[in-house]
């Protein structure tokens, strides 16, 4: 899995896809309230684009390995 070295320590729990999707929601969420500052909202802003990338990364690897994976089984010999 793609991890971010801001994120990503050897404290950290490994990467996870769903918390990541939760924690851009989050962010939505807060910066809908109206409650932040103009420098917060784009400090939020630049957070959620980072984990949304992330997220992106995560599904590209994925899918290639779909792909890799249909190949294989379409290329093995049929019985």
């Amino acid at each position: 899995m793609p991890k971010s070295s801001k994120r990503n320590s050897t404290a950290q729990p490994e990467w996870n896809y769903e918390e990541t999707v939760a924690q851009v929601e989050a962010i939505i969420s807060q910066m809908e309230t109206g409650d932040l500052d103009l420098a917060e909202v784009f400090d939020q802003f630049t957070l959620a684009v980072e984990y949304l990338k992330e997220c992106e990364r995560f599904l590209a690897q994925k899918r290639s390995q779909m792909d890799l994976m249909i190949e294989t089984l379409s290329e093995e010999p049929e019985f």
